[in-house]
């Protein structure tokens, strides 16, 4: 990844792409600019961005098929930025592997978040790096111990809370599906059973969030699935 990242910009709102385009140009972001998905796809292959905000509303192809086609040969971080915000139609655009979902109407800051987490991430996969420990506000969690503390406390977990924070730290500032958590946790089998996994979530919410219903560390992306943050 170079000094200033190149991000690839799938929109064809021009005003939102520009819009986007001025906002990380400002903070040291190169960025290019396609209308269509084709032409998207074209620039992808050519440029080699580092990463992509994709629409799903194009004119010429549906921005799902675009995200298939790209994770076809390439593991480019993918943030999609749309109006659409059904909640199966997300979890299924994260399934196929998206790196993040934003809906229209947004906030900058948010989208720069989104964007630092998963630059970041592509960086540890590109280098192989896996960090020994994720620690964010009072919250760490040593990976070779097993540890996880609380403003400086023990906090005991049981083994399939461990596996379940483990999972998402190691994933951190991005939403992983209830698919997905229950598929890594028991198997394809399993990757249906949404209500344990909530059940699990709300032990390790009573265990790590001074109130649960208002949680600092653990995200719910409603009908979708979770997010620890990262920021």
């Amino acid at each position: 990844m170079t000094d200033k990242p190149m991000v690839l910009i799938i929109e064809d709102d021009k005003a939102i792409s520009n819009f986007i385009r001025v906002a990380l140009t400002a903070r040291d972001y190169t960025c290019i600019e396609a209308a269509t998905g084709q032409q998207g796809l074209l620039m992808l292959t050519a440029q080699h961005p580092d990463i992509v905000l994709l629409d799903l509303g194009l004119p010429d192809i549906d921005g799902t098929k675009i995200l298939r086609e790209i994770r076809s040969f390439s593991e480019v971080p993918v943030i999609v930025v749309t109006a659409r915000g059904q909640e199966n139609e997300k979890a299924q655009t994260l399934d196929n592997g998206a790196d993040d979902y934003l809906c229209k109407p947004f906030s900058m800051v948010e989208l720069l978040a989104r964007i630092r987490v998963a630059l970041r991430h592509a960086q540890q996969r590109k280098s192989s790096v896996v960090e020994p420990y994720y620690e964010v506000g009072g919250l760490y969690i040593d990976f070779g111990k097993r540890k996880l503390t609380l403003d400086g406390h023990d906090v005991h977990l049981t083994p399939n809370e461990y596996k379940i924070v483990s999972l998402m730290a190691h994933n951190a500032g991005k939403v992983l599906t209830h698919a997905f958590l229950a598929r890594e946790l028991w198997g394809v089998a399993l990757e249906k059973d949404i209500n344990s996994l909530r059940v699990f979530m709300t032990g390790i919410r009573h265990k790590l969030e001074n109130n649960p219903s208002q949680p600092r560390y653990i995200k719910t992306e409603v009908g979708v699935g979770y997010r620890l943050v990262d920021e």
